[in-house]
Parts: C-alpha cells; structure tokens; sequence
C-alpha cells in the first residue's frame, strides 16, 4: 500500500481526492472557484462531508460557473437553502454569490481570476518538504496576505485559513508529506508549471 498524508487514510472518498487532486496546480478559473466556494463551505465542518455534497453542490450551483451564479437572487437563495444536499447555511450560500459576483468585477477589472490567485505566489506552486503532519502550518502569511486582498474586493468566508486550504488543494503550495507518494509527482508538476502554458495562451 502506498504511504500517503495521514490526514486522507480514513475514508475512499479521502483517499481518491488526495491521490488524485490535493495540491495539483489548477490553472482553470472555474475549477479555482469551485474549490474556494467548497472551502468556504467547509468551515467548522470537515473535508469528508464537503467531499461527499460535492456532486450535489455542482448541481445546486450550476456547475460552479460564476456568470451564472452572480444573477443569483434572493428566491434562489431560498431554493438553496431548502436542498439537502448542500450544506444549508445561509451566510455560506449568501458568499457563493457575493464571491462570484466579486469575481466578475474583478474580471471586469481586466483581471482574470486564476492571474489573480496564481500572483500570490508569484505564479509558481510553494514546494514545502514536511516529515509530519504536525509540521504542516494553517496559517502562513501568504494566505493572510490574500484574505486581506481578497476581503478587500468584496469576497467573503475568505479568511486565512480558508484562503491556506483553498491553496493546498489548488496546487498553489505543496503540503504532500516527503513521505507520501504524491509528493514527489506533485512536486515535478509544481516545477513544470505555467498559468500560461496550463491554460494553452502563446507567451508570444
């Protein structure tokens, strides 16, 4: 069996997710806003259970497209908040509108969304080398700096941690420890990777 992160053991659903997903860069900004809305729903809940209303939030929210989701109002909220298969809180659901609708105007602004996020650290994935699960912070001063900036433009459920887990499962860091299988392939996808080249735009 391989070694992985201990944190992703207990669970098949976990493990999928961690094999295949946590701390690969993503490049796409839809995908990015996926993960920021789920992160933001996660809040004082665990992975597993966002994890397993995933499939329901993608179908809730129309699949994560925020041009969609912005038109968003307040008969729809309710409609949300009545599906059981999403997490029913109500200033979780208000902020995936709120952060779709930040979104826009940040593009709006000539600022695509994923150039926002990836500038943060300077367009190239942070390579960490933690030998234990202890070691992996929850906090670190580039996820402050961003909920500090992202707060600042209108997106909300943004704090620090938040905007770390948002990082970890985005491929912006990675947190793999040197002992899991992933972290190696992960690594040399960090070291290969480029918003521009990921996203198919001529450098030229």
């Amino acid at each position: 069996m391989p070694m992985r992160c201990p944190w992703s053991e207990k669970t098949a659903e976990e493990r999928l997710y961690h094999d295949t997903e946590w701390g690969v860069p993503v490049a796409d900004a839809r995908k990015l806003f996926e993960f920021l809305v789920l992160d933001a729903a996660q809040a004082g809940l665990s992975w597993l259970t966002i994890l397993r209303k995933r499939e329901n939030y993608r179908a809730a929210l129309d699949g994560f497209d925020p041009d969609l989701i912005a038109l968003y109002d307040d008969a729809k909220i309710a409609e949300l908040l009545a599906n059981p298969g999403i997490v029913r809180n109500r200033l979780k659901v208000a902020s995936a509108v709120s952060n779709a609708r930040a979104l826009l105007t940040l593009r709006d602004q000539g600022k695509d969304f994923a150039a926002y996020i990836w500038d943060f650290v300077d367009g190239r994935p942070a390579q960490n080398a933690w030998s234990r699960q202890d070691e992996v912070p929850a906090v670190t001063p580039i996820a402050e700096r961003m909920s500090r900036d992202m707060k600042r433009r209108g997106f909300t459920f943004c704090g620090p941690t938040i905007c770390y887990a948002f990082m970890q499962a985005a491929g912006l860091v990675n947190d793999h420890l040197t002992s899991c299988f992933r972290h190696e392939p992960v690594r040399e996808l960090g070291e290969r990777f480029s918003l521009d080249a990921a996203r198919g735009v001529s450098s030229g």
